[in-house]
């Protein structure tokens, strides 16, 4: 997997989690189900990345 998919995703997932807290913190629910949904998608693709990268070595 490439260096710039990884940041990539690690990125997502720190968005994610910032639009979470934020969310949280101001008491709009909609900003913290987005920044769920995104955290968990940069999760998801980051553990993709390494099964994929025990694969192939």
């Amino acid at each position: 997997m490439s260096i710039g998919k990884k940041i990539a995703h690690k990125t997502q997932a720190a968005k994610g989690a910032a639009k979470k807290y934020f969310g949280r913190a101001t008491g709009n629910t909609r900003l913290r189900t987005e920044g769920r949904a995104d955290q968990f998608k940069g999760n998801a693709k980051q553990a993709g990345d390494k099964v994929k990268d025990a694969f192939k070595h």
